[in-house]
């Protein structure tokens, strides 16, 4: 069972009771993410995020860094383009010592100008490091110029220039403007009662700034084109994308079906025809990427220069097919009994639940339930499939990145 309160400076907390595990896990998640950033602040939230396991008036770095380590738990961050997310998953007995810690990040971080000139570095690595990897690269890069003119474009790294700008004065101000209660979520799942953490958590985060930051630009508008970059590698990566559901859309649903189906597994139909039947590739697969009023679907492979044109073309027809003819009932039944399969099995981890429950508060302000996801699921028709196909896979709307040693003459029309 899930309960919610809401403090009086916004601050909302989330809870879901297990009585039969002995873990708890617990997030504080932040509206606070690269689309909230503008050109000179390119890659702050993500700074920041670095920056408050640096110390805090409480601890030093090292006290944070071992801290969780001491009672077998787990302590990490992530930021995205649209929040900020700190966990900790520890045994039942350590949840307020969790707690008291991440607080303490959200609370008393130092900012320290010594710290935050070395992190400076860390983080230009971090960029070198993406840049240095295809796989990594080519979704920054597809992005950038898919959502152009739209904050969505900027990387959560941000760039060289905008993190060598940083000073402390700048984070501070990000900071204040988006760590404020109304933007904030703390979540938790395991062995816990909600009324005696909803009193720690208000003692600690209570006090916080009230409010809610600025609200973000509107979903953008985008069109199909081709975005080229020559880099010196052994293959040629490609990286082909239309517009999709967001988070909160219905037709998400349909959205995941598909994706499994086209290749979401080893035994997707690009998988199968493209690895399998021909050998072309070592590695393609699609994804969905979801953001709250906006999102993309992605197809992403590796392969020789001379190939390109070749293997896009297989993709375009799959893409066709699914617009135009039907799913086979093995295929439907498969990718529904996939999807509910690998959501209940989520529902195993007690971390798993934790995001669960704070994303669904982030993105729907209220509790989905597992039955209703089911059933979501298993009313499913062919006729949503190919509806929710022929409007992502419309040729004029594809886009694709290309990245590597681009063949001469390629065009957007050599891939659509």
């Amino acid at each position: 069972m899930t309960e919610k309160t809401v403090l009086p400076n916004g601050v909302r907390v989330i809870t879901e009771e297990i009585e039969h595990v002995r873990s708890v896990s617990i997030g504080a998640w932040v509206s606070s993410g690269s689309r909230h950033e503008d050109e000179p602040t390119s890659g702050v939230a993500h700074f920041i995020e670095h920056l408050l396991f640096k110390g805090t008036t409480n601890r030093t770095a090292f006290d944070i860094a071992s801290e969780i380590d001491s009672v077998g738990g787990v302590l990490n961050a992530c930021t995205g383009k649209e929040w900020t997310s700190y966990y900790a998953k520890v045994p039942d007995y350590y949840t307020g010592g969790a707690l008291d810690l991440l607080c303490d990040l959200l609370r008393n971080a130092l900012f320290d100008p010594l710290e935050l000139e070395k992190e400076k570095f860390v983080v230009l690595q971090e960029i070198k490091m993406v840049e240095d990897t295809p796989d990594d690269y080519i979704h920054d890069f597809f992005e950038l110029n898919f959502w152009k003119g739209h904050p969505l474009r900027r990387s959560v790294l941000g760039n060289r220039e905008s993190v060598e700008g940083f000073d402390r004065g700048r984070v501070i101000d990000f900071f204040s403007r988006r760590y404020r209660g109304g933007n904030i979520v703390v979540a938790a799942a395991g062995n816990l009662k909600h009324g005696p953490f909803v009193e720690q958590v208000e003692k600690r985060l209570g006090v916080s700034p009230g409010g809610v930051a600025e609200a973000v630009n509107g979903p953008p508008a985008v069109t199909g084109d081709l975005f080229l970059q020559e880099k010196n590698l052994e293959q040629v990566h490609v990286l082909m994308g239309s517009p999709g559901p967001c988070a909160a859309d219905p037709d998400r649903f349909p959205a995941m079906l598909i994706n499994l189906v086209l290749g979401g597994s080893m035994s997707s139909r690009l998988f199968q025809e493209i690895r399998e039947k021909r050998g072309l590739v070592y590695s393609i697969h699609s994804f969905i990427v979801p953001y709250s009023d906006a999102g993309w679907f992605g197809v992403h492979f590796g392969t020789e220069a001379e190939r390109v044109r070749e293997v896009s073309g297989l993709v375009s027809a799959e893409l066709t097919k699914l617009c135009r003819e039907s799913l086979t009932e093995r295929e439907i039944r498969s990718g529904k009994d996939q999807m509910k399969g690998s959501f209940l099995l989520s529902m195993e981890s007690t971390d798993a639940r934790m995001s669960r429950i704070a994303r669904n508060e982030m993105i729907f302000r209220k509790q989905i339930s597992v039955e209703e996801v089911l059933a979501r699921i298993d009313g499913i028709t062919d006729e949503d499939i190919r509806r929710v196909a022929g409007e992502m896979f419309r040729p004029e709307a594809l886009s694709a990145a290309v990245l590597g040693r681009v063949p001469e003459g390629l065009t957007r029309g050599c891939l659509a």
